[in-house]
């Protein structure tokens, strides 16, 4: 094969290889500038628990503590 007709093959095929690249990143910015819209751009931010789930959560913990101690055999 003719050099030259492998360094146009070559130059052809990085060429391609870049244009495809930058249009994928062009999409992929486009997408996330569609999710940050959907999801009104708001930041995250945790639910802070209020008094009745932390009272739950305390419940459930201290019945599991009973349930393990009677799995393992100790009367309270």
């Amino acid at each position: 094969m003719n050099p030259t007709f492998l360094l146009a093959l070559a130059l052809t095929s990085l060429g391609a290889v870049a244009i495809v690249s930058v249009t994928m990143l062009s999409g992929w910015r486009g997408w996330l500038s569609l999710q940050q819209q959907r999801l009104g751009d708001k930041p995250f931010s945790a639910p802070v628990p209020n008094a009745g789930t932390r009272i739950e959560i305390a419940d459930l913990k201290e019945r599991i503590r009973k349930l393990e101690a009677i799995a393992a055999g100790v009367e309270l």
